[in-house]
């Protein structure tokens, strides 16, 4: 018998050290391609298969299964990994689970079904985020305003809002746009969408829009906004039932002293703000910072703050990267006026000495949002007519991974957390 038990605890020590898993580090010396390597995660995760999500080792590293079409999938897409034993991989989650390290193994179960808020037409290129999913080889569908109208959003678990205008002022662009074919096309393609839907004017439709995605953050919904989408947002939702538009907007003038009737109690993120009025000045509001902030190219970061993994597990998962100071980049949107945000909204990246806050979060009824200022985390002073970003220049860009932090945020094993 004595023989029969130690033959079986060679045995189990044996296995038990032969038994691999892959793992994909994510910090800067290992990794030599992070953006695909969240494809990579999505991919296994579309497999049925769950993956650890192991916070603050080696920059936010993946422990996966370890399979040969995982590892070939990898070697095919050009991303680091490494195969560890079992044993490696208990030594690994112990040490992140001692109480003295600020790590976190989160489980990721299922690949989040994703939607990009996008008009037809509009090249991958304009925008980000369809941008970087395409390149981490991550699948999307895209909605427009019929889709979210008719509660198409139910069927997904992610949005993201391509860079819109919610308030009905087609992007303030009447400034310096006005007689460029693409703006006249554009005005006049909103337009008839509004009459197809029922709508008398532009800034109407959107605001139903924009009520139907209100509906589906709070019902549980994950929500991701960029640049214009996210102040234009807020804006339209505490704008309800008021005529913000001038004439050249929408045919009519505006409400007189509607300034004095925003309710600043409807919104996700943004209070206390001024709206601008002029139609010549390309900006929305006060909330955001491009005509206020002071600072050159080449001094332009923001910092990622850092919260405690095991107690507030969210913001630490949307704030992963290999580096915590972060390049900055412009858009209409930049970045946020810090005191017109409001107090249960989380600040994630910010420039202090500059009082102005990039990257936010916060949880609106069930649900969560995520705001990002800026328009292309490597195209600092995006134009229109610009050349597309390329990113396969671009494979380790710790701004566009803060936007795969946000896409796969939604796979998380759901428990009681703290934000």
């Amino acid at each position: 018998m004595k023989k029969i038990f130690l033959v079986i605890v060679f045995l189990f020590v044996t296995v038990n050290s032969f038994a691999s898993y892959i793992l994909i580090p994510m910090d800067v010396e290992s990794q030599k391609n992070h953006l695909k390597a969240y494809g990579i995660t999505y991919w296994t995760l579309n497999k049925e298969l769950k993956v650890k999500w192991l916070l603050n080792y080696r920059g936010g590293s993946f422990l996966l299964p370890d399979t040969e079409d995982i590892q070939r999938e990898c070697q095919i897409r050009g991303v680091s990994f490494e195969i560890i034993s079992n044993a490696m991989a208990e030594v690994i989650l112990e040490e992140i689970s001692s109480p003295s390290k600020n790590m976190e193994a989160v489980v990721l179960e299922k690949a989040p079904k994703i939607a990009v808020y996008t008009p037809r037409g509009k090249l991958p290129w304009d925008d980000a985020v369809t941008m970087v999913l395409q390149y981490a080889e991550i699948p999307y569908e895209t909605v427009y305003d019929e889709e979210v109208l008719n509660d198409n959003l139910l069927l997904y678990d992610w949005l993201h809002l391509h860079h819109e205008d919610f308030t009905g002022q087609y992007g303030k662009f009447y400034g310096a746009y006005r007689a460029a074919s693409w703006y006249i096309n554009e005005k006049k393609s909103a337009e008839s969408l509004a009459s197809k839907l029922g709508y008398n004017k532009v800034s109407q439709e959107k605001l139903s829009v924009a009520l139907k995605i209100r509906d589906y953050v709070v019902g549980g919904g994950f929500m991701f906004a960029m640049c214009s989408a996210t102040d234009s947002f807020d804006i339209a939702l505490s704008a309800e039932g008021i005529d913000i538009c001038e004439p050249m907007f929408d045919g009519d003038g505006s409400e007189a002293g509607y300034q004095n009737k925003i309710d600043y109690r409807k919104t996700f993120a943004f209070k206390d703000y001024t709206l601008e009025r002029s139609p010549l000045i390309y900006e929305f509001s006060s909330i955001d910072m491009t005509r206020k902030r002071s600072v050159s190219r080449t001094t332009d970061y923001f910092s990622l703050m850092e919260f405690s993994a095991k107690w507030d597990p969210i913001p630490t998962m949307l704030c992963q990267n290999h580096t915590a100071l972060v390049k900055g980049f412009m858009g209409q949107t930049t970045s946020f006026t810090r005191d017109e945000i409001k107090s249960n909204v989380l600040i994630m990246g910010e420039t202090k000495f500059n009082g102005e806050a990039k990257y936010i979060h916060g949880i609106k009824g069930k649900g969560f949002f995520t705001f990002y200022g800026g328009h292309d985390p490597e195209d600092y002073q995006h134009r229109v007519g610009d050349a597309k970003t390329e990113l396969d220049l671009h494979p380790t860009s710790p701004g566009y991974r803060l936007i795969l932090n946000n896409v796969l945020f939604p796979a998380a094993k759901k428990k009681k957390q703290k934000t």
